[in-house]
C-alpha cells in the first residue's frame, strides 16, 4: 500500500470552539476517504477548506451534512466526527485510545478495518467476506464478524478464524460478538428467509437452490405448501414451484413431518469460548438478532428484527423487538411476532391471505419483548449508557436504520414513527423516546437535509460522548447497498 501522508494543522475542538494542534483525545473533525488511498486521511484548515495534497485526484461529491438539520432532546449537542467513510456498521475503542471502525464493504465490494491513532486512519486488515456485520474488542484482539465467520484479529496482524460455518447466506447473517462477564463470546445468527419459506424474494435461489432455514428443535410441521413461478425453470413459462417450510426451493411438505434439532439454527443466539470450542446453543426463534449486549449486571439483551410483506409468507405489522433474553428459550420465528401469533388478523397483507401457522408443536409460550419498536425500524446497534453525566444510569440508546424492503421512486413506504433516528429505552418504565432524529421527521436523502441517513452502530466512548455511525446512502432501490464515501460517524455530546 502506497505511503500514507501526514500534515498537522490546526482544527476546531469542539467542547469550546477553540483551534487546537490536532489530537485524537480532543476529539477533532476528521475526514476520511478510500476513493484512492484506503487509508489516506483529509483534513481541512481554519476556513473549513480542505488541505489537498500534491498528487490528489478529483473526489467524489460530498454527501451534504449539517448538525443542525437533527433534532436531539435539549441539553445536548451532535457534531460530525469523522465522514468520507465507505459503509461504516461498527465503532469500538481500545484502552489506548485508539478507535476502529468496520467498513462493510456492501460500498465498495472490499470489507476492511480501520485504526484511527493520533489523527493517523490506516487499514489494518481486509479482503473479509461480505459483509462485515461488525467487530468488538476484548483483551488486545478485534474480533471481526463477517458473513459465516467470526475471526481474531491480532495486533501483530495476524488473524485467526475461530467460528465458521455458520448458515449465513441466506438473508441474514451473523451479528458482532458480544462478551459474557464469564468470558465466553455471543453472537446472533439470523434466519435464511422472511418467515420460513423459500421464495421468489430470495435472489439467492439461483445460485444456492439448496438452501433452506433449520430448526433448533425437534418440531413437527402442519404441512402447508406455497405456489410460485418456478425461478429455476425460466425457459418453462408456465412451470411452478411448490415450496414447504424449512425446505429447500420446489420440495414441498408432506402433513406431519419432522425437522430436528440443528445447532447453528436458523435465528439463534450461539455461545462458544474465545478460541472457539464449545459451541452451544442458548436460544432460539429469532427472525436477525443482529445485535446483542451484556449490561453490567450480566444480563444479556437482544435486539430481534421483525418479518416483512414479501415472499411466499408474507406477514404485516410485524414489529421490532428488544427482548431479555433467557436462555433454553424458543422466541416464536417462524410463527410469532413480539409474542403474539401471525395468524391474527392485523398481520395479514395488504391485498393478500391471512397467515397460517407452520408448526403444529410450538417448543414453549414465546417470552414477550422487553420492549417493542414500530414496523420498519429495523433496530440495530445499542449501548447502555453509565456516565451520570450524559444520562439516566443504565438507559440503553438504539440505532435504528429504517426500513429494509426494496422500493423505487415512487413506491409506497412507510416512514412515519420509525427508523432513521436514535431512540432510547427506559429501563425502569419499559418506555421508548426518541433521543435524536432528523427535523423533518425523513432520512436526509428524501429531505434533501444534512442529518441522519442509516444510523447503524451506538457506542459510548472514553470521553463520555456517544458516537453514532451511520452507513451512508443507500443505491436507490436497495438498501443493502451504499454510495461510496458517503458513511459518517457523528458524535453526541453533553452541552454544560
Amino acid at each position: 500500500m502506497k505511503k500514507q501522508k501526514r500534515q498537522w494543522i490546526q482544527v476546531r475542538n469542539p467542547s469550546n470552539e477553540s483551534w487546537i494542534e490536532i489530537e485524537i483525545d480532543n476529539f477533532h473533525k476528521i475526514e476520511y476517504t478510500s476513493k484512492k488511498l484506503p487509508g489516506e486521511v483529509m483534513f481541512h484548515d481554519v476556513n473549513e477548506n480542505r488541505i489537498h495534497f500534491c498528487d490528489d485526484e478529483d473526489e467524489m461529491q460530498e454527501r451534504f451534512l449539517d448538525p443542525s438539520d437533527i433534532y436531539i432532546v435539549k441539553g445536548y449537542g451532535i457534531e460530525v466526527f469523522l465522514n468520507g467513510l465507505n459503509a461504516p456498521n461498527s465503532i469500538i475503542f481500545d484502552e489506548e485510545g485508539s478507535i476502529y471502525i468496520a467498513d462493510s464493504g456492501l460500498a465498495t465490494g472490499n470489507p476492511m478495518i480501520l485504526k484511527l491513532t493520533n489523527g493517523h486512519m490506516d487499514v489494518i486488515a481486509e479482503d473479509f467476506v461480505i459483509p462485515i456485520s461488525g467487530i468488538n474488542y476484548q483483551d488486545g484482539v478485534l474480533y471481526v464478524s463477517h458473513r459465516g465467520f467470526v475471526t481474531k484479529l491480532y495486533k501483530d496482524g495476524t488473524r485467526e478464524n475461530v467460528i465458521m460455518g455458520l448458515p449465513s447466506n441466506g438473508d441474514h447473517y451473523n451479528s458482532p460478538v458480544a462478551f459474557s462477564p464469564d468470558k465466553k463470546m455471543y453472537f446472533g445468527q439470523g434466519t435464511v428467509t422472511n418467515s420460513g419459506v423459500v421464495g421468489n424474494d430470495n435472489e439467492w435461489v439461483t445460485i444456492s437452490p439448496l438452501l433452506c432455514d433449520y430448526t433448533g428443535d425437534y418440531v413437527m410441521l402442519l404441512g402447508q405448501n406455497f405456489l410460485t413461478h418456478n425461478i429455476l425453470t425460466e425457459a418453462i413459462t408456465e412451470d411452478m414451484a411448490y415450496t414447504g417450510a424449512f425446505s429447500p426451493y420446489g420440495i414441498p411438505n408432506i402433513e406431519f413431518e419432522v425437522r430436528k434439532k440443528y445447532l447453528k439454527a436458523s435465528g439463534s443466539i450461539l455461545r462458544a469460548n474465545l478460541d472457539g470450542s464449545n459451541l452451544q446453543q442458548v436460544a432460539w426463534g429469532f427472525r436477525n438478532p443482529a445485535f446483542l449486549k451484556f449490561n453490567n449486571s450480566g444480563q444479556l439483551y437482544s435486539v430481534n428484527n421483525g418479518f416483512n410483506p414479501v415472499g411466499s409468507r408474507p406477514i404485516e405489522n410485524a414489529t421490532d423487538d428488544f427482548y431479555y433474553v433467557t436462555p433454553d428459550l424458543w422466541y416464536g420465528w417462524p410463527d410469532y411476532s413480539g409474542g403474539e401469533a401471525v395468524n391474527s388478523p392485523r398481520f395479514t397483507p395488504l391485498g393478500g391471505h391471512e397467515p397460517t401457522l407452520i408448526l403444529k408443536n410450538q417448543p414453549n409460550v414465546p417470552p414477550r419483548p422487553y420492549v417493542t419498536f414500530p414496523p420498519n425500524s429495523t433496530i440495530m446497534g445499542f449501548d447502555f449508557n453509565y456516565n451520570m453525566d450524559f444520562g439516566p444510569y443504565g438507559d440503553v440508546y438504539v440505532s435504528e436504520y429504517g426500513s429494509t424492503i426494496k422500493a423505487m421512486i415512487g413506491d409506497g413506504l412507510s416512514y412515519a414513527g420509525s427508523g432513521h433516528r436514535i431512540s432510547k429505552i427506559d429501563m425502569r418504565s419499559r418506555t421508548i423516546t426518541t433521543f435524536a432524529i432528523n427535523k423533518t421527521g425523513f432520512p436526509s436523502s428524501l429531505s434533501k437535509g444534512g442529518g441522519f441517513e442509516r444510523p447503524t452502530h451506538v457506542s459510548f466512548g472514553p470521553d463520555g460522548a456517544m458516537y453514532v455511525v451511520d452507513s451512508g446512502l443507500n443505491i436507490v432501490g436497495d438498501p443493502n447497498k451504499f454510495v461510496p464515501n458517503t458513511g459518517v460517524v457523528w458524535r453526541i455530546y453533553r452541552m454544560d
